[in-house]
């Protein structure tokens, strides 16, 4: 799929605004805060059905009570969201949802400024990151995600209650362990697979001989339903007294491991945005060979966080793409 234009009323700082995108390469330019991440924002909610940055109610425009975005492709197929202030719905063709269909998602690649400072952020920031990422490569994860995000949700709100008991948790202990250990086990694989690639994509663009790879720590070994099942039981004084449960895949961790050291630390600045940008090639590569489809890239003011020859070599490696880029520079 090829985006033609995107049409916005009433999102974030735009009255109106339309954008014609071309079939390889558009550049957005102006000064910092004219909106130009609103624009992203806006065709990967279309094309995944959610925004990366906020609910609804942050997105309508000061002093409106509604936002429309429409993305028109080059095959003519159209996709248009509206948010009345209560109720967001997707029309495409003749048919409306409340939630965009899987068949209507097509597969981005979103690549912030933020992301090039992954290596030596927070666990959740980490964690926010893959889960995207995963998202993006396997159907199934997103939604054991969200199902996963809201047992934990009401688990922890029972804890904050005084008389809370082990019976009345034990539904939702139930929900964490099956979709806990789901989570557990793509994340798993995914990893795995990044770490089969990453070490050579990043010697395509560091150009020298150092090892990379990715290191998925969990809080313990715990495998199966019925021992995490058992671990969140346990568990049931300590998080009484903590108020939130203590266990889980939402505790998760990944290393960026650099010849054997965390990179965080041991690595230069150059090194830690090759590290990035080789993950980011990869995340387009195995979306492609997994659906057959080239996702569209997304690059958020990145090229003021990097080098020359980084920001050549991720025009190369994105040259089969359709890419939106936002710049403050003509330059960049």
């Amino acid at each position: 799929m090829i985006i033609d234009k995107i049409n916005l009323v009433n999102f974030r700082c735009h009255a109106t605004y339309i954008l014609k995108c071309k079939k390889k390469t558009t550049l957005i330019v102006g000064e910092n805060g004219c909106g130009k991440t609103s624009v992203l924002e806006a065709i990967y909610e279309a094309m995944r059905g959610k925004s990366f940055r906020a609910v609804d109610k942050d997105i309508v425009r000061r002093g409106e009570d509604f936002y429309r975005i429409e993305l028109d492709y080059t095959d003519g197929e159209k996709v248009i969201v509206t948010y009345d202030g209560q109720m967001k719905k997707f029309l495409v063709g003749d048919k409306k949802w409340a939630r965009l269909p899987k068949k209507y998602r097509y597969p981005v690649v979103l690549f912030l400024p933020s992301d090039l400072h992954l290596v030596g952020s927070s666990p959740s920031r980490k964690r926010d990151y893959f889960d995207r990422t995963f998202s993006e490569l396997r159907e199934n994860y997103s939604s054991s995600l969200s199902r996963y995000n809201k047992a934990l949700k009401q688990r922890n709100e029972l804890l904050k209650n005084e008389f809370v008991s082990r019976e009345g948790l034990f539904p939702w202990n139930v929900m964490l362990a099956k979709y806990g250990c789901e989570i557990r086990k793509w994340r798993e694989l995914e990893v795995e697979a990044i770490n089969q690639q990453i070490t050579e994509v990043y010697r395509t663009i560091a150009d020298n001989r150092d090892e990379v790879k990715i290191k998925y720590e969990t809080q313990d070994v715990v495998i199966s339903e019925s021992e995490y099942l058992l671990q969140l039981e346990r568990n049931f004084e300590k998080d009484k007294l903590l108020g939130h449960t203590s266990f889980g895949v939402h505790r998760d961790n990944y290393d960026f491991i650099f010849n054997g050291e965390l990179a965080d630390g041991s690595a230069s600045r150059g090194e830690v945005r090759s590290i990035i940008l080789a993950l980011k090639f990869i995340e387009a590569d195995m979306i492609y060979k997994r659906s057959a489809r080239r996702p569209i890239v997304l690059l958020d003011d990145v090229f003021s966080e990097l080098d020359e020859t980084r920001q050549k070599c991720l025009v190369q490696n994105f040259k089969d793409n359709q890419v939106v880029i936002t710049s403050v520079d003509y330059n960049e």
